[in-house]
């Protein structure tokens, strides 16, 4: 469980990161529109993990492996934001989080089960 600061500095860190993405990212990623759903620190704040969710892109995995590329200037304008707020500005390490495909992908196994009527109806 992050602890009170870890989650600040997550959702600190999360917003400034939606704004770099929506902002530049979109001349960068070929207006691919990227949302930073959650970040979570270690804690000692060195390494931030920060997952992400894409829309109106066809490769996923070629889109991550862009933005990794450009990880250093990703953290590089992100300290220029936290500079008054971090000592540190902590590393990026960025995943792609699928959790909407599988709540998707669950949803429809549930629609097609098909729960055949009780013996006293």
């Amino acid at each position: 469980m992050e602890s009170k600061r870890q989650q600040k500095v997550g959702r600190q860190i999360q917003k400034d990161l939606s704004d770099i993405f929506q902002k530049e990212g979109r001349s960068w990623f070929e207006n691919a529109f990227i949302t930073v759903t959650v970040v979570r620190m270690s804690p000692d704040l060195g390494i931030a993990r920060v997952y992400l969710s894409f829309l109106m892109t066809k490769n996923k995995d070629l889109l991550l492996e862009q933005i990794q590329e450009r990880n250093r200037h990703i953290r590089q304008i992100l300290g220029q934001r936290i500079r008054h707020q971090m000592r540190i500005v902590p590393e990026l390490h960025f995943y792609l989080d699928d959790t909407a495909e599988y709540a998707a992908k669950i949803d429809a196994i549930f629609s097609n089960i098909e729960i055949p009527p009780a013996e006293g109806e």
